[in-house]
């Protein structure tokens, strides 16, 4: 938002390294609050402003990220990096407590900060993945969420919903491996994720990840690790797609659960330690 102060580092020669989201764009299809509509068009000028014409270096948390941008506007002159988020994998990893389950349901997961300004799509899409676990494959299921979920919401879901849903709230980062380590799955409710960090927590945990074929979930959750299905319509217009694939690939899941568990944590190791992730900026910072 300083863009006068970036200016004057400009002319001075101080090297600007800008590290990129995706770009706002659910409000074009939900919004109908002008003031929010107008803060998020007014940030995606700023970003694009700063990286076209002020950054000397950008760093994309996905390739996804990157081609969205460039597709949105147009590829920026100075140099970029694609450097994934990270996370401990002392802390998050697949040993110690975790939360018990009801009944011997098998637990979804889902991690996300808000389902407010119409994220709420993820939440109608994992009770029917959930309910078509019982119906198609007789497994008993159960849906924690954690994140921001107002209470009409909750009240909205709830009707629909014909499995049991807990709803956590916001919980603290050292409670997400409890409930990490004693799930199922991970459920990505997120459409056309930049890199969420909830996808990359969980498979630190051993937690395996099951979403769509939208945003970067494809770059982050590799075969083993988890599922990826395609979206079969148009996320961007929030078109419902099919769960047939969806539940199926999660039966796999859960019937396959340690090869993938084991999986998941291998792709944590080899891709988003937070050692990995430090080098890789300190190799961008000391080159510009």
């Amino acid at each position: 938002r300083e863009l006068g102060k970036l200016h004057r580092l400009k002319r001075r020669g101080i090297p600007i390294v800008q590290r990129l989201d995706g770009t706002n764009w659910i409000h074009r299809r939900t919004s109908l609050n002008p003031r929010y509509w107008l803060k998020a068009e007014y940030g995606n000028l700023l970003m694009n402003y700063t990286r076209l014409r002020l950054a000397d270096h950008i760093i994309y948390q996905s390739e996804f990220v990157r081609r969205r941008w460039e597709e949105v506007s147009r590829p920026a002159h100075a140099p970029h990096t694609i450097i994934y988020n990270s996370v401990d994998l002392a802390d998050f990893t697949p040993d110690g407590v975790s939360h018990q389950t009801n009944g011997g349901r098998q637990r979804i997961m889902v991690v996300e900060g808000s389902f407010t300004g119409g994220h709420d799509i993820g939440l109608r899409l994992v009770l029917d993945l959930a309910d078509g676990l019982q119906v198609k494959h007789g497994i008993p299921t159960e849906v924690s969420v954690a994140g921001r979920v107002p209470e009409e919401l909750q009240e909205k879901w709830n009707r629909h919903a014909q499995v049991p849903v807990e709803w956590l709230g916001i919980i603290g980062r050292e409670q997400i491996p409890l409930w990490d380590r004693s799930a199922a799955l991970l459920f990505s409710a997120e459409l056309n994720p930049a890199c969420p960090n909830a996808v990359i927590e969980a498979l630190a945990c051993g937690l395996p990840v099951l979403g769509y074929d939208t945003g970067s979930l494809s770059e982050l959750v590799t075969p083993g690790a988890g599922k990826v299905v395609p979206y079969d319509g148009n996320p961007w217009k929030l078109e419902l797609p099919g769960t047939d694939q969806l539940i199926d690939a999660a039966a796999e899941i859960i019937q396959n659960k340690e090869m993938y568990r084991a999986g998941a944590r291998l792709r944590a190791e080899a891709a988003f330690g937070l050692d990995q992730m430090v080098a890789r900026y300190v190799e961008v910072l000391e080159s510009v």
